[in-house]
C-alpha cells in the first residue's frame, strides 16, 4: 500500500502513538479537536496517580506537536451521512463510539485516510472514506 501524504489519527492512534510503527502512519499526522478533547479528559478518568501522570504527558505531547483539525459546519454535515450509514444498518452511535464517528466526520468532509487502531469501529464506513488499520 502507497503511503498518504496526508491522513487523520484517531485517538487510538495517538495514544499508542510510541508503539506504532512509524511507517505506518501517513508523511503528515493530523489530529482533530474530538482527539484532542479525548486526550483532555483522560487525565480525569486516571484511577491511579501513576496513569494519571502517564495521560497528563500524553495530552501535554499532543498539544506540543498538533494543531487540531476543528469540528465544523462541513464536518456536521458530513456527520449526517455517517450518521445515516450507521442508523441504515440498525446501529445508533453512543458513547465513545459517538466520538469515533465525529473523528471520521472530519475525515470524511476534508477527504482524508482515518488511521486508527480500532478499524472494526469504523468498519461500516469503508465505502465513505479510506480506513487505514495500524
Amino acid at each position: 500500500m502507497a503511503r498518504h501524504r496526508r491522513g487523520i489519527l484517531d485517538t487510538s492512534v495517538i495514544i499508542d502513538l510510541e508503539r506504532v510503527e512509524p511507517s505506518t502512519l501517513p508523511d503528515e499526522p493530523l489530529i482533530t479537536a474530538i482527539s484532542m478533547a479525548e486526550l483532555a479528559a483522560g487525565p480525569q478518568a486516571a484511577g491511579t496517580s501513576k496513569e494519571r501522570a502517564l495521560r497528563q504527558d500524553r495530552l501535554q505531547r499532543a498539544e506540543a506537536a498538533f494543531t487540531p483539525l476543528p469540528f465544523d459546519d462541513g464536518a456536521a454535515r458530513a456527520y449526517g451521512r455517517i450518521y445515516a450509514e450507521i442508523a441504515g444498518r440498525g446501529r445508533k452511535p453512543r458513547g465513545a463510539r459517538a466520538l469515533d464517528l465525529l473523528i471520521a466526520s472530519i475525515a470524511l468532509d476534508l477527504d482524508l485516510p482515518l488511521y486508527t487502531r480500532n478499524a472494526v469501529d469504523v468498519e461500516a464506513l469503508t465505502g465513505l472514506i479510506d480506513i487505514v488499520a495500524v
